[in-house]
């Protein structure tokens, strides 16, 4: 067995898990959809059949007043227990065991009616909460050991009490957000009884053998903080109250440091969960950007923890422990850390699913059944819509053959992992290689596909994913060899000078600044990283954070776009503020409402608002953005054959790896 550790059973007591994986609490949106639970027991039921031991669900509030947002699920009545049963059914049919989180959201309730230990508004919520009156507070508590005893009668086989990220209870534990003069605030003592009485109260009304987890925040990243030997008392506290399992928390959702984002190194806080394990009785379970059987094994291996938890690596395979204890971890579609359709989507109140597996949270509607009429597919080009299709087709028992110009496959994913913190992204390419050798798509790269090749071959179907081009501006000066676009600069074709102006301010003018102003990537150095975002590993100050390293020389950067609206407004919702303060680490110069007249030895002649002035640049790196590359779409349709268009080839706007890998599945199920 390649991941020992990883796999060996965990003994609580009054129950066994079969392995270290924990499956971490997501919440995908369908628990408020019409008919969601039925597409949520779907949804468990594949990671419970993938290995997983031991699943949290997404936050379920114990009260009104706790939901996230108006609509958000709750259990606090009995009538609301079925609809969980459905999902508790269907994972203990597939052999493994489910807790509830458990969630009051506290100040963070997107609602008029939130409430939190003191009135003291989020600053990512437009909404000030009440302070909650000591007779809401222990009606809270009872709130929260009601619903824990519903979930009981549900069928969970636990309940995660979540402690951390800033929502309710770490509010309470918080000097932060707990203002407060009664019997519930003030000292220490009275801020952590919150947690302790919801722990012995839910205790009480569950019994003996039932897993109580708890997120604990162990590390708060925000001013005023909980210091650490807080979190050691605290932790000493809930376990002696009941608590079986306890989680790592890591970061409020207001703090300014990155904690789950691509950029963050793998296994960038196992740390903390290990200086906390030396303390403790009961088995700690480690977090955050856990991605690979690799960095899992070797936490439990190290003694950092006794689980990990692993969330979002499961929306991107729900084969992941399978695949682990076959020992074909080549075979994992890696979780790469990108957000875009999972936290990006949750935070818009869409349905959440993976920019990798398109399959997540749509168990039920995306299916790739065996065809009964096999065809065969010439697919032009190998970036994420073609690699996708030539799968997800081949699966389907298509003949398929994927030609790609260049010598290497990934299209702009091979660009995308030369931007410092995307080297998940190799992942991707490593991944889809693989399923094409196991599924015998026929690749034929160094190879253009022309009308001669359609007719000489017989294929049935002519599928283009073809890419984009990056878009070129017509303006004085722009056939200058200093005027290059941001493709020339990622392969290395040209040099570029030490001030630069880069026109366009999308993700691609974000990462190519990113780009220029680093030319090492702290990603691959933790130590490094942790330095650079002001973490403290050794906790001298409340909420382990430290002033964060100065950054070194760097280039003089331009970014300028033409509209007036603000810098990287299109950017991720949860990941946008990371790159925009990374530029401002770097003090990257940046104009909005900019028009472009010419380029000359002067530099770069430009106008914003009425005023004109010239940037003394050595060069300009076009970044606004391309156009489809349909330069053979003629052709192919002239051979009377059906053309379909996925990816960049189909629509050009903003590079849309989770749109183009989408419409490659898409496709594969109509054909």
């Amino acid at each position: 067995m390649s991941f020992p550790h990883l796999l060996e059973p965990l003994d609580l007591g009054f129950t066994q898990l079969k392995n270290r994986v924990l499956m971490g609490s997501m919440h995908t949106g369908l628990e408020e959809e019409k008919g969601g639970f039925e597409k949520l027991a779907q949804f468990y039921k594949e990671r419970a059949i993938g290995g997983v031991s031991l699943i949290v669900t997404g936050g379920i509030s114990p009260n009104l007043r706790g939901r996230l947002a108006p609509n958000a699920c709750q259990l606090s009545f009995p009538w609301q227990v079925g609809k969980h049963q459905i999902v508790t059914k269907a994972v203990h049919e597939a052999g493994g065991k489910i807790c509830m989180q458990l969630l009051h959201a506290g100040r963070y309730g997107y609602h008029p009616f939130s409430q939190a230990p003191s009135k003291i508004k989020s600053p990512i919520t437009p909404f000030t909460p009440s302070a909650m009156s000591a007779r809401q507070v222990r009606g809270t508590i009872k709130d929260y050991a009601t619903s824990a005893a519903l979930s009981q009668k549900a069928g969970y086989d636990g309940v995660e009490v979540m402690g951390s990220e800033g929502y309710l209870i770490n509010q309470f534990v918080s000097a932060r957000t707990n203002v407060r003069d009664d019997e519930w605030g003030g000292s220490f003592e009275n801020r952590i009884k919150f947690p302790l009485e919801i722990v012995r109260s839910i205790r009480k009304r569950v019994g003996d053998n039932f897993i109580i987890i708890f997120r604990l925040s162990m590390l708060d990243l925000v001013d005023n903080g909980s210091t650490w030997d807080e979190v050691v008392e605290l932790a000493k506290l809930l376990e002696q109250a009941g608590v079986t399992i306890i989680n790592t928390g890591i970061g409020w959702h207001e703090a300014r440091v990155p904690t789950i984002a691509t950029s963050v190194p793998r296994g960038g806080f196992a740390w903390v969960t290990e200086r906390l394990k030396k303390e403790m009785n009961i088995p700690l379970v480690a977090t955050n950007r856990i991605n690979t059987p690799e960095i899992a094994e070797h936490i439990i291996e190290s003694g950092q923890a006794d689980m990990v938890s692993m969330a979002r690596p499961f929306l991107a395979d729900p084969d992941f422990v399978n695949k682990a204890e076959a020992n074909t971890p080549e075979l994992i579609n890696t979780c790469i850390g990108c957000n875009q359709a999972c936290l990006d989507h949750t935070f818009s109140l869409k349905r959440a699913t993976c920019l990798v597996n398109p399959r997540a949270c749509y168990e039920t509607e995306i299916n790739f059944i065996p065809t009964t009429n096999k065809k065969r597919i010439a697919v032009m080009g190998a970036g994420p819509a073609g690699m996708a299709f030539s799968v997800y087709a081949a699966s389907r028992g298509h003949e398929v053959v994927l030609f790609e110009a260049k010598s290497e496959v990934g299209g702009q994913f091979n660009l995308a992992r030369k931007i410092p913190g995307k080297e998940e992204f190799d992942e991707t390419i490593r991944y889809f290689i693989n399923q094409m050798k196991l599924h015998k798509v026929e690749l034929r790269l160094n190879t253009r596909l022309d009308a001669s090749v359609i007719r000489d071959e017989q294929f049935d179907e002519i599928v283009m994913s073809s890419g984009v081009v990056p878009r070129k501006i017509d303006l004085p000066g722009f056939d200058n060899p200093k005027v290059v676009d941001y493709q020339q600069v990622l392969n290395r074709e040209v040099a570029l000078g030490e001030r630069v102006a880069l026109i366009g301010a999308g993700g691609i003018g974000f990462d190519m600044a990113h780009y220029l102003c680093e030319p090492e990537s702290t990603t691959l150095q933790p130590d490094k990283w942790l330095k650079q975002w002001g973490i403290d590993k050794e906790y001298a100050e409340r909420g382990g954070l430290t002033s964060p390293q100065e950054a070194s020389e760097h280039r003089d950067i331009y970014l300028l776009q033409r509209k007036t609206s603000k810098m990287g407004k299109g950017l991720g919702k949860t990941t946008g503020w990371i790159h925009r303060l990374v530029l401002k680490k770097h003090q990257v110069k940046m104009k909005t409402g900019v028009s472009y007249q010419k380029f000359d030895e002067q530099g770069l002649h430009i106008s914003v608002g009425e005023q004109d002035e010239i940037l003394a640049v050595d060069n300009v790196v076009l970044c606004a953005g391309q156009e489809s590359n349909r330069t053979l779409q003629e052709e192919m349709q002239a051979t009377g054959l059906p053309v379909h268009l996925i990816g960049g080839v189909d629509v050009a706007a903003e590079l849309d790896a989770k749109r183009a890998i989408r419409q490659g599945a898409e496709l594969a199920i109509k054909l």
